[in-house]
């Protein structure tokens, strides 16, 4: 029987006087990131008991807007294929990539 193994990602966040995040930092040692800075962080939990989705959203002052567009847009393609991957529901996926083709558009994304 094979043994159980736990893996550990952490989150570090350094806060200015006014708790504004100032440095992201993050380790995840079994995808060999160690300590690697961040300019920002989605992270979504789901919550069984209660049936609810909780967020942490968190982004240093210094990320420049056009990055910010830049990672929402990844993150909404990211989110589609992760969608696609866990429900098999290729005509949403297809919506919700349309959707995320139009978000590019509206933000003069695309090159």
């Amino acid at each position: 029987m094979a043994e159980n193994r736990t893996s550990k990602i952490e989150l570090n966040v350094e806060l200015d006087a006014n708790r504004i995040p100032e440095k992201l930092h993050w380790t995840a040692e079994d995808g060999g990131i160690t300590n690697e800075e961040a300019k920002a962080i989605m992270l979504a939990v789901w919550d069984a008991k209660t049936k609810e989705t909780l967020r942490i959203d968190l982004w240093t002052k210094d990320m420049p807007v056009d990055e910010m567009k830049q990672f929402f847009h990844q993150t909404l393609v990211a989110m589609s294929d992760t969608f696609n991957r866990a429900t098999q529901d290729e005509k949403m996926t297809a919506t919700m990539k349309d959707f995320c083709d139009y978000f590019a558009e509206k933000l003069e994304l695309k090159k």
